[in-house]
């Protein structure tokens, strides 16, 4: 399969899953879900933190907890790693354990496109097989239908355990052959996400030095945030095409917005930081001669100014 490969598959449909033994490294939140949700799958579990005491009822349950991080990899077909960065998973499994042969291993922690690439290169180095993923849904989801993951890496790796991931329940879209694609998702949509929660708690705070109730702004709130559900959509589309018609706002009439809302911010000593990232994306997108274009020009600005601090060896100015 090619890098652009997509294939969706619902995870939990299996009706005869194959109960091959799994270990699953680090015990945070998410590490304790997708461990349980494998014991209740009927597959032999094995489970190690680097901190003691992490299992829980893990053990009651009849998963064994491994006194070391080698005899985890040792005990497992399919070694589940859900650390809290890709620094920790090399510290943690490198180097790995003589008798390797015939695992394979599926990193679900999180980290970078450039990350995964660079996992998948030490994996390959050492003879095991690798698959990265991304967990898009909360801790409780796991295991049930509500679950979403995605997938990239080498397509053999990933059919060697899309039996033993259904355990995990939901839905599971393979992207294809590049191990930094599923990484590249989550990325972008947890960038979606972190600016969003800056951007409502920055309303909020501005809403309170003007004298406006938190319960007051809510409802207009929760309206305009459902404009985002109708923009995401029309955004790709127009991207896709790129075409920016800018019949419902231009670039140049959101420079002025971003203006007023710079001074009225600073009016109350609060940090303008991300306003003022954004206004300069806008001046740069009317000064290239975008002013009258529509919003989702802002995504190719960005983009050239990204290409250009490549070109300068990655500095930004």
């Amino acid at each position: 399969m090619t890098p652009s490969t997509t294939t969706a598959s619902t995870l939990g449909s299996a009706t005869a899953p194959e109960r091959r033994p799994v270990s699953v490294i680090g015990l945070g939140p998410m590490g304790r879900a997708l461990a349980s949700a494998f014991l209740t799958a009927g597959h032999p579990l094995t489970v190690w933190n680097r901190t003691p005491g992490r299992a829980g009822d893990l053990a009651e349950r009849g998963a064994r907890v491994a006194a070391s991080v080698g005899e985890a990899m040792r005990d497992g077909q399919v070694i589940v790693v859900c650390l809290m960065d890709y620094t920790a998973v090399r510290t943690v499994l490198d180097p790995p354990p003589a008798n390797r042969a015939g695992r394979i291993l599926v990193n679900l922690t999180s980290g970078t496109p450039a990350g995964a690439r660079a996992m998948a290169d030490w994996a390959a180095g050492h003879g095991i097989g690798y698959l990265d993923g991304a967990i898009l849904t909360p801790t409780p989801t796991i295991g049930t239908p509500s679950a979403a993951l995605l997938f990239s890496g080498a397509a053999t790796a990933y059919e060697a355990v899309r039996e033993t991931m259904a355990a995990l329940g939901g839905t599971g879209t393979y992207l294809g052959a590049d191990p930094g694609r599923a990484l590249a998702h989550e990325v972008a949509l947890l960038d979606l996400f972190a600016t969003s929660v800056h951007g409502m708690a920055h309303a909020f705070a501005l809403a309170s030095a003007e004298g406006v109730a938190p319960r007051d702004l809510a409802p207009a709130a929760v309206g305009m945030s459902g404009l985002l559900a109708e923009m995401i959509p029309r955004w790709a589309d127009q991207l896709e095409a790129g075409r920016f018609p800018g019949e419902r706002s231009t670039i140049a009439s959101a420079a002025t917005t971003l203006a007023h809302l710079i001074d009225s911010a600073a009016a109350h000593g609060l940090d303008v930081g991300a306003l003022t990232a954004a206004k300069r994306a806008a001046d740069r997108a009317v000064a290239a001669g975008h002013g009258a274009d529509g919003l989702a020009r802002f995504a190719t600005v960005l983009r050239t100014q990204g290409s250009q601090a490549e070109g300068r060896g990655g500095e930004v100015r």
